[in-house]
């Protein structure tokens, strides 16, 4: 009996206790630390980010907000979560008296669709960012046949579009649009866009129609609490934000909502936000049970470190290897999409190098580069799409400056002229193609070559998080 109760108190290292997902684990860390990791919206978080997330916290349930949880128990998560709060206030230099913040949502989608639930309701009228343009599915996307994101099925979602000629919003067009589908919220937000966003002229398009205005900074938020990007807080009701991109935290959502007046009517009238309550009801119960209290405390750790001068050296940092990158693409013949970059990523759009951004990113990975396909402006199809998306955080976060990144790029350089011989020997179908790289002898002797060039590269550099993984 007390074997079975020493069993089962699990006390037992996962290394003894589950030899084979510990197994897997290893691989992945090798993979992270012998590869590149340049996708836009991946990071590595710190050892202390990663403490908070192993711990006890994730044993307690907390449904309801501080002070007024539906289980016993909750004392310290209540200081852990209202310490968050405070830290993601300070973080964006927020005057409590006339911001909000919920820090339970689960991940960035999460908490936009609370906002919808919240504010726009059933049926309610969205304006996003065109999903093939550089939007996000949470902002709304659907095909002629079918209604592909959620924000699509339960509200009336319409998209605004970039130039296809200079890849930039175009925000006279979103204007004329805005007056014929009278939105009730518009989203200035994006998840492959390299400029900054005109939340000047957002606002004035969502004034002209009494629309709530309201930003998904997930990509930005850490260039964004460092002062270097735009800042969405000076003209938006609402803003989200992941935490686990450039604010190098765990995996979770945050959404800020404005406190006060909104508007003054002609004959005095004060019209106030009243957003704090149904936000707070949407996220629970309306749409996640109990919050999770690891989650919380990884983010308060994150926005803690977010608040150094290290930390805008840091995102500083990003924002010139991404500027460097895309330099050197540049110099070796690649089309950059809008042109340049003012944040921590370039689209890059290979149909001048007669090849599509499915290829390119197989090629990669087998090289040991994680990077990600992306539709460019003007692509007909996702299946099929035209670019690659490349973020400089990851890397940035392995303390790879300026001349590594010029490396990278030899290495991604080489990579596509790789694909580009590879795909010049086989059939037209992407079948065909990886056949080619995986059963073609010198193929895979070339791959391998360039995969042991870039793992050496690599394993100069150390990864953060704990020594032991």
């Amino acid at each position: 009996m007390n074997g079975m109760g020493d069993r089962w108190n699990m006390t037992t290292d996962i290394r003894d206790e589950d030899p084979e997902i510990s197994q897997i684990i290893i691989k992945e860390k090798e993979r992270q630390r012998k590869g590149l990791e340049l996708i836009a919206s991946e990071n590595f978080t710190s050892k202390a980010v990663h403490q908070a997330l192993g711990s006890c916290l994730t044993n307690k349930y907390s449904e309801g907000q501080p002070g007024q949880r539906y289980y016993g128990g909750n004392e310290f998560i209540d200081q852990i979560e209202v310490l968050c709060q405070k830290r993601a206030l300070e973080a964006y230099g927020l005057d409590s008296e006339k911001w909000g913040v919920n820090v339970q949502p689960l991940s960035g989608s999460p908490a936009n669709f609370a906002v919808y639930t919240a504010l726009v309701g059933p049926h309610g009228r969205i304006m996003g960012l065109h999903l093939p343009d550089g939007g996000h599915l949470s902002h709304g996307f659907m095909t002629p046949s079918k209604k592909i994101s959620a924000t699509s099925v339960y509200f009336e979602s319409f998209p605004y579009k970039v130039d296809p000629m200079t890849g930039l919003i175009d925000y006279d067009r979103l204007h004329e649009n805005a007056k014929m589908f009278l939105p009730k919220m518009i989203v200035a937000g994006v998840s492959c866009y390299s400029r900054n966003l005109d939340y000047k002229r957002f606002r004035e398009i969502a004034n002209e129609n009494d629309a709530y205005l309201m930003a998904d900074m997930a990509h930005v938020s850490g260039l964004v609490a460092a002062g270097l990007v735009a800042n969405p807080f000076e003209y938006c009701d609402i803003v989200t934000t992941t935490t686990h991109k450039t604010l190098r935290g765990p995996r979770s959502g945050i959404i800020f909502y404005r406190k006060g007046v909104r508007k003054v009517l002609k004959n005095g009238t004060q019209v106030m936000y009243e957003m704090e309550r149904k936000i707070n009801e949407a996220v629970f119960p309306g749409l996640q049970g109990g919050p999770h209290n690891h989650q919380i405390a990884g983010v308060a750790v994150a926005l803690k470190q977010a608040c150094t001068p290290e930390f805008k050296v840091y995102q500083q940092q990003v924002i010139n290897n991404a500027r460097t990158m895309c330099t050197a693409m540049q110099k070796r013949g690649y089309s950059i999409v809008t042109g340049g970059t003012d944040n921590h990523l370039i689209l890059v759009d290979l149909r001048p190098n007669k090849i599509d951004g499915a290829r390119g990113e197989k090629i990669l990975e087998e090289i040991g580069i994680a990077i990600n396909k992306n539709t460019c402006p003007g692509d007909k199809s996702a299946l099929k799409p035209s670019g690659l998306r490349i973020g400089t955080p990851a890397l940035t976060s392995r303390n790879l400056k300026e001349a590594d990144f010029e490396q990278v790029v030899d290495f991604i350089d080489r990579g596509i002229k790789m694909a580009l011989e590879i795909q010049a020997n086989c059939g037209p179908t992407l079948k065909e193609f990886n056949a080619k790289l995986h059963e073609d002898e010198s193929v895979k002797a070339k791959v391998a070559a360039l995969k042991n060039d870039v793992e050496t590269f690599a394993l100069a550099f150390p990864l953060p998080g704990h020594e032991d993984w």
